[in-house]
């Protein structure tokens, strides 16, 4: 299915079609997202190789910024091309240049619907990976948190509870994080064993947008209720007193990953938290 100005006509129509991209990275070796001159970030890498097939300057806009060492499984990005090759072809095309540490798994087009990645996200879920044994995994070590002591996850999903709903999240905030607002709404939150690899914890977040270092701090405050060094019911005053040093430790990047991002059309099969579903009806009259 495409998207065209047809079905919108109020939408302005620059010349070219719009393009969604569905990218995994391993992001280890990458400051980032972010492109930065004259160093390896995940959206300059990419940028670079949509130009190499369109023969034409692109802009790219991405989802989320994620950091430096940040993984993710299903970010999307977008851009607008004047170029016309069919929309099965981007990701053969793109993967056939692209490093091993990017990989574009699927693409959308829009025709000239101006889809935008980053303002029309409704909701993200990222996860947050932990290696829990006495040893460490020469295999996990660019992709999950090395904790060799026990963790009570039954402590941390009693802890989870009250992260959960609309809140002032200041105190799981970097310091100097510079925003308009520091409240957020998560959806859900759980601790759950990850039926991928023996002896490993996921942490998995989902709400309508997350401050910087949010899921990292959330995290470690998670670990630490599991180490119990932080009860459970203190979490919730927390929230309410917004003191960042009451909270638990940042975490590295390198356990944090960003599953998926959903939008209105249910992009890539990801569909929008319950509560947008009766809206999204609405909406997306619109556009089908």
């Amino acid at each position: 299915m495409t998207f065209t100005a047809e079905t919108n006509p109020s939408t302005e129509r620059p010349v070219g079609r719009y393009f969604a991209l569905l990218v995994e990275f391993d992001g280890t070796d990458f400051v980032g997202w972010q492109e930065q001159l004259n160093l390896r970030s995940v959206q300059g890498t990419l940028r670079r190789a949509i130009i190499r097939l369109a023969k034409e300057p692109i802009i790219l806009t991405g989802c989320s910024r994620t950091d430096s060492g940040v993984h993710a499984a299903g970010h999307v990005s977008s851009f607008r091309t004047t170029v016309r090759i069919p929309t099965e072809k981007w990701p053969p095309a793109l993967n056939s240049i692209l490093p091993d540490d990017i990989s574009v798994i699927d693409a959308f087009c829009f025709e000239d619907y101006p889809f935008d990645a980053r303002r029309e996200a409704l909701d993200k879920q990222y996860s947050y990976r932990i290696l829990n044994r006495r040893n460490p995994s020469a295999l996990l070590t660019r992709g999950y948190y090395f904790e060799p002591r026990p963790l009570d996850a039954a402590a941390m999903n009693q802890a989870a509870e009250a992260f959960i709903g609309r809140h002032d999240f200041r105190a799981f905030m970097a310091t100097g994080s510079e925003v308009k607002t520091t409240t957020r709404t998560i959806y859900e939150l759980c601790v759950e064993p990850d039926i991928a690899q023996r002896d490993c914890w996921v942490i998995r977040v989902r709400g309508d947008g997350f401050l910087y270092n949010m899921v990292r701090i959330i995290a470690g405050t998670l670990v630490e209720v599991g180490l119990g060094k932080i009860r459970p019911e203190d979490v919730a005053s927390m929230i309410v007193g917004g003191e960042r040093k009451a909270a638990g430790l940042t975490l590295p990047a390198k356990g944090l990953r960003l599953d998926f991002v959903t939008y209105k059309q249910g992009l890539f099969g990801y569909q929008p938290w319950r509560e947008y579903n009766e809206d999204v009806r609405k909406e997306l009259k619109e556009y089908i």
